[in-house]
């Protein structure tokens, strides 16, 4: 009998062994996957894959940089002079324009003599750029093609416009998605963490015990309520009210996504805050009050100062909610993609922005690798926040007087 128990008692240790080791092993492998996939947008060219652009031969403008090209294809930019050419006015070509300048003869019937075409019209229009597939500025083509520019590290990280779907030229700047995210998960624990902390006080220290049982399933509700119905809560009745109390054009804005935050990250910051102020040891608060403190004053003077590490904990948790939070933020900020710089603004997230966007990004596109970045900044974000947690845990006081 004694060694079948001990059979039976090897088997299950080697089966949880095995797997935790599997467990791990494929949390390993999604990340690992995650950088791969986002580390390929470093080194793609800045201008749309399989276009290039081309200018006059005696244009002397030799690279353009990618706000550049928006700015000139957007119409803001207008003479070459301002990008280091000849005064010039710059007339901007696109494929589909070629029949303003070439007949379908000249084009030929199968379109074989489009490279001739576009050497010509680039030849008769010194101030023109022309923004066309690569095909056909190989064979033929007599046209000066613009340096090729990559997108690097510093362009993507230090970039402050994200505008993935502009033609020619993509705007990979991430610095709007991590201002907006960091705005709304601040705004929501400043919010969150007086509520929560208020609420765990009272359940541990002050509530009878009827209360309690009564309060601490309603808590945990709040964290069962999918994140998609706080989303229409909030698109229904936070927003109206934000747009009405503070006179905004719109409601949605990184308030309106900090409010229902808060609400979300409640349950996480009152149950381990709760959770720490309950197991302060009772000798120390039966000490406070035979010296004559008053139960509030233990509560102030003992009780929190011991349990500050679990609700520093709660804290950072609860940061850690708000930061990784997808629908329920997508529909309520306005995901406006420009740096904030009040929470009465629209802005956007990196959970928001990956979720709107990995839908419509072309597979292996420098836009899918972009989301991908993101993800791994998200993980990044997660994982600080997770040793923190585990950094003052460790740092919790012992259990003595």
């Amino acid at each position: 009998m004694k060694r079948l128990k001990k059979i039976a008692e090897a088997i299950a240790e080697r089966v949880l062994m095995v797997s935790g080791f599997i467990t791990s092993l494929v949390i390993v492998l999604i990340v690992l996957f995650l950088f791969r996939e986002g580390a390929g947008l470093f080194g793609k060219p800045d201008v749309e894959e399989g276009y290039v652009l081309a200018v006059n031969r005696k244009n002397p403008v030799e690279k353009l940089s990618p706000r550049q090209i928006m700015e000139i294809f957007d119409g803001e930019i207008t003479d070459w002079k301002q990008v280091g050419g000849a005064e010039e006015g710059i007339v901007v070509f696109r494929l589909n324009d070629i029949t303003d300048y070439a007949t379908e003869e000249e084009l030929g019937p199968e379109l074989d003599s489009i490279p001739q075409c576009l050497s010509r019209i680039l030849s008769e229009n010194s101030g023109m750029i022309a923004y066309v597939p690569k095909q056909y500025a190989a064979d033929g083509f007599t046209g000066k093609r613009l340096a090729e520019g990559k997108i690097t590290p510093r362009s993507f990280f230090g970039g402050r416009e994200w505008y993935p779907t502009a033609q020619p030229s993509p705007q990979f700047g991430v610095v709007p998605l991590i201002m907006g995210t960091l705005w709304v998960s601040l705004g929501a624990i400043l919010i969150a963490l007086p509520f929560g902390l208020a609420v765990a006080i009272y359940m541990a220290e002050l509530a009878g015990e009827r209360i309690r049982r009564a309060l601490k399933p309603a808590v945990e509700l709040l964290a069962g309520i999918p994140s998609v119905v706080y989303g229409f809560f909030g698109l229904v009745v936070v927003v109206p009210l934000i747009q009405r109390g503070f006179g905004l054009p719109v409601g949605e804005t990184g308030l309106a996504g900090s409010l229902i935050l808060a609400v979300m990250a409640l349950p996480t910051i009152i149950t381990v805050a709760e959770d720490a102020i309950r197991n302060t040891p009772r000798a120390m608060k039966e000490s406070s009050l035979a010296l004559g403190a008053t139960h509030w004053q233990t509560i102030r003077r003992v009780v929190l100062p011991y349990s500050v590490s679990g609700i520093t904990a709660a804290a950072v948790l609860g940061i850690g909610r708000a930061i990784g939070e997808t629908m329920a933020v997508l529909m309520v900020t306005g995901n406006a993609a420009v740096i904030p710089h009040t929470l009465l603004e629209p802005m956007r997230t990196i959970p928001a922005t990956i979720a709107a966007e990995l839908g419509e990004a072309p597979s292996g596109g420098a836009h899918y690798e972009a989301l991908f970045l993101l993800g791994c900044i998200l993980f990044v974000l997660t994982l600080a926040v997770s040793l923190s947690v585990e950094f003052i845990s460790a740092r919790r006081p012992k259990q003595t007087i």
